[in-house]
């Protein structure tokens, strides 16, 4: 195992911001300190009868309605898609001690030490394909792609942690029959989830990993009961569920829930497909019913952005940043607003403010990279446009641009190097003919360096 125990509370603060923001539906955390109090001091007993307790622990609700939980180390998380479907405490603290189980024995540290931690909240496919303009700008509210945080634990590695989380709830006075139940409403609320946005669960591949980084089989079941039958009696607290306090304190959730799948998410697909008048209905119906949700409002902006209304997207964005100061996407909103009006420099402050948030926000940086190449600060813009190029290397512009921004600062042989690339991706656009003719005039320089 190469990766220390400082090490690995180290990656999980660096992963975990890009973690919580890169999912559909602009991510960052669900606002309820009312329920994030009452979960989170579950969280903090089930940390204290597992096998690392030592370890720094925090809990989110993330703002997605895919049926998700993760954890790195530091930081254990469940999605308010999964978190609306569970039934009692019993299943809660069995997922929880499942995610967490994973970290305690040292999965997440092995998948480091491999390389297998996969960067998420790229965004790759949030980033249009360009345009004469360079303005060929995402309207997603949120990272659409490979945007969970997809660990590849083996099958024992599983087996493993669903035996951990049986454990420290039988621990805690648990009814550990619940675990059985939590595997199979994780399945059902996948497969709801996957025919709610379109997709079958005979499609299988990416999505389906996607929905579930646990696959729930009837042979997984079976190894939980066998589990089950081995631990020794459990003392239950109570009803071992605590079924009627979980259903009050997530009543609320459960309530937004439902507007998500039923507005923002349509509304939020609605807009991908280009029917503005359609996604602008549906959010200001999420709107009516509840205007307490910054998402709402920021989707409305991206909506209106679309549609070139500035200044109304602007007042939209503002609005979801006075409900939460910290929404990222938002953020991304208003410095697209500025850069789409050609106001490079008042963009700019919004932009890097998004990104202090959501560090891998492709999107952000590729706006931002654009801003400062329109005010001819290539050497500001260029780190920001190859976060673009390492993540979308296929597309039709972003190596022509950081080939101008480099032949600029009078780094000749990068800037080569990009308009060749151009060439590769694109050389019919007009990015890609202006490659060209640089290639062709600074192929001699380049020969004549490469001959010394």
């Amino acid at each position: 195992m190469f990766v220390s125990e400082s090490q690995e509370i180290e990656i999980g603060k660096e992963f975990y911001p890009s973690a919580l923001w890169g999912d559909v539906g602009g991510g960052g955390e669900f606002r309820d300190e009312r329920l994030k109090a009452y979960l989170k001091d579950i969280v903090l007993r089930i940390h204290a009868v597992s096998h690392r307790p030592n370890l720094p622990v925090d809990f989110a609700i993330q703002n997605s309605s895919i049926p998700n939980a993760w954890a790195i180390p530091g930081h254990v998380v469940i999605t308010r898609g999964l978190l609306a479907g569970l039934e009692n405490e019993a299943e809660f603290v069995f997922v929880m001690g499942h995610e967490m189980g994973h970290v305690a024995a040292r999965h997440s540290a092995s998948q480091m030490t491999y390389g297998m931690l996969q960067q998420i909240g790229l965004g790759a496919a949030g980033v249009a394909l360009g345009s004469s303009e360079y303005a060929g700008l995402a309207m997603n509210v949120g990272a659409i792609g490979s945007t969970l945080l997809l660990l590849k634990y083996s099958r024992s590695d599983e087996l493993e942690a669903d035996e951990l989380g049986i454990q420290y709830m039988s621990k805690l006075g648990y009814d550990p029959t619940n675990a059985i139940d939590a595997h199979k409403r994780l399945e059902k609320l996948s497969r709801d989830y996957a025919q709610s946005v379109g997709k079958n669960s005979a499609e299988g591949g990416f999505f389906q990993e996607l929905l579930s980084t646990h696959p729930r089989t009837s042979v997984r079941i079976d190894e939980i009961k066998a589990m089950i039958r081995r631990i020794p009696a459990v003392r239950l607290s109570g009803d071992g569920t605590n079924k009627r306090q979980f259903q009050n304190k997530t009543e609320r959730l459960r309530s937004m829930n439902e507007l998500y799948l039923n507005h923002y998410d349509k509304a939020a697909r609605a807009m991908e497909e280009n029917e503005l008048e359609e996604a602008e209905a549906l959010i200001d119906q999420a709107i009516r019913k509840d205007g307490t949700q910054a998402p709402f409002h920021t989707l409305k902006g991206f909506v209106k952005l679309k549609k070139k209304e500035y200044s109304p997207a602007e007042k939209s964005f503002h609005v979801a940043l006075s409900l939460d100061k910290g929404y990222a996407p938002a953020y991304r909103g208003l410095g697209m607003v500025h850069y789409s009006q050609e106001k490079y420099s008042d963009g700019i402050q919004y932009l890097e403010k998004g990104i202090s948030i959501f560090p891998d926000d492709v999107v952000s940086h590729y706006v931002l990279g654009l801003s400062y190449y329109k005010m001819e600060r290539s050497k500001q813009a260029i780190p920001h446009l190859n976060v673009l190029a390492n993540a979308q290397p296929k597309h039709p512009e972003i190596h022509g641009i950081l080939g101008i921004c480099y032949e600029n600062i009078n780094d000749i042989s990068s800037a080569y190097n990009e308009y060749v690339k151009q060439l590769q991706v694109e050389p019919n656009n007009e990015v890609g003919r202006h490659a060209a003719q640089r290639v062709a005039a600074l192929r001699p320089y380049m020969e004549q360096r490469r001959s010394r």
